[in-house]
Order: structure tokens, then sequence, then C-alpha cells
């Protein structure tokens, strides 16, 4: 599935973000610019009138702000654990129910897209068994972790480090994919969603805003 990106989907095996695999994305902290990345790819899949999947985002999605993206609402799910963790919990522990609905949502093929917000030191065994569930959806699948996950092996085909690059570009190195690796990361413009007085203030935090700045940041999420 193309990525909406074309300098991106020039680099991405298949042209496009993979089907019936594993994508990670891996963040500084959220807020980055992950959503306006793969907008276009939960639009396109939206337009067939398909389901898109949030399992436990970090913010209350703003609704503003995902129709600003081209996100349907009316054909967003969320789904979150029956007990919430406290951030610090959250950043080392996934929910058991969590892990398991999203198991049972990939090996479904019933969603059109899927979104996860996932610890960076989920277990081997929990991401094999993710990979081998999305081996039955057709549409693109992508966990969203911790950069520190990027020390830690994973049987995802598709691994992309992000990094803000300003208000409305962002960074992408490319850490796994199938094929030779890419020397250079590449830097990727995106559409702005804030207001102007809002993109001049996140440009001037683009080095690095504390988390809790950084979460308010975020592209549909406040």
């Amino acid at each position: 599935m193309g990525s909406g990106h074309a300098g991106l989907d020039a680099v991405l095996p298949g042209g496009g973000w993979p089907t019936h695999a594993l994508t990670e994305l891996l963040l500084p902290h959220p807020g980055v610019g992950e959503l306006r990345l793969v907008a276009p790819a939960l639009e396109a899949v939206q337009a067939r009138q398909r389901c898109v999947l949030w399992f436990d985002p970090p913010g209350q999605p703003s609704p503003w702000a995902l129709q600003a993206l081209g996100i349907d609402t009316r054909l967003l799910v969320l789904v979150r654990p029956k007990v919430t963790l406290r951030a610090r919990a959250r950043e080392r522990l996934p929910a058991a129910d969590l892990l398991w609905a999203l198991e049972q949502a990939l090996a479904s093929g019933q969603a059109g897209a899927v979104l996860a917000w996932l610890p960076a030191r989920l277990g081997a065994e929990a991401l094999r068994r993710l990979q081998l569930a999305a081996q039955a959806h057709a549409g693109p699948a992508f966990l969203l972790r911790d950069v520190e996950a990027r020390l830690r092996p994973s049987v995802a085909p598709l691994r992309l480090v992000l990094a803000s690059a300003g208000a409305a570009a962002l960074r992408v190195q490319l850490l796994k994919r199938r094929g030779p690796p890419l020397a250079r990361p590449l830097e990727l413009a995106l559409p702005p969603v804030l207001e102007p007085h809002g993109r001049a203030r996140s440009g001037a935090m683009a080095a690095g805003p504390a988390p809790q700045v950084a979460a308010s940041l975020a592209a549909g999420l406040r």
C-alpha cells in the first residue's frame, strides 16, 4: 500500500507500507509527526469503508485534528486495556488484555488498518505472535514504540526510526527493511495541522520538547 509520500515509497520494499506484516515506528516521544506520516494510508483504507483500529494511544484523539488529516472518526475504533497503567509502568509493561485483543484483531483479517502503541521492552515471544497474526491482515499494521526498542531485535520486517525535522518535516531512518540498508535518512514534508502561531511554537521546540509538551503537539492527539 502506498504511503502517500513519494520519497518514502521509493525506498520501501514493494513501493509502500507492507501488508500481512508488522511495521515498527520508533519514536523519541509521541508527536514527532507519526500520525501525519501514516494518515494518507489510513485515509485510503477508510475510503474502502474499512475500519481503523487504534490500540491504547497515549492521549485522547482530537476529532478536528484527525479530520484535518483526512481521517474519518466514524470509522475509527479505539481499544483501551481494562486497567490503565501509570506512565512509568506503561513504558515497561504491555497490558495482557491489550496484547490479546491486538493479536485477535490482526488474526481476524477484518480490520482495514491497525495502530498499536506498545512499550519498548516488549518480549520477543509477544512480537513473534503478533507477526504471525499479522500474516492474516491485508492492511498496514503499525507498532509505535519508544526509540529505545531499536537496540532490541525484532521480527518485524520493516522498522523506521522517526525524529522531528521541524514543525512540518520528519526525518526517517530505515533501521530494517528487506534488501540493502539505506545509507542516509530521508526528510519528508508533512502537512501542517496547527494554526500559524502553533507551528511557530512547535518549530522553536523541535530540538527536543518535554514529553508532556510533545504530547500536546501530536497530530491528532491533544
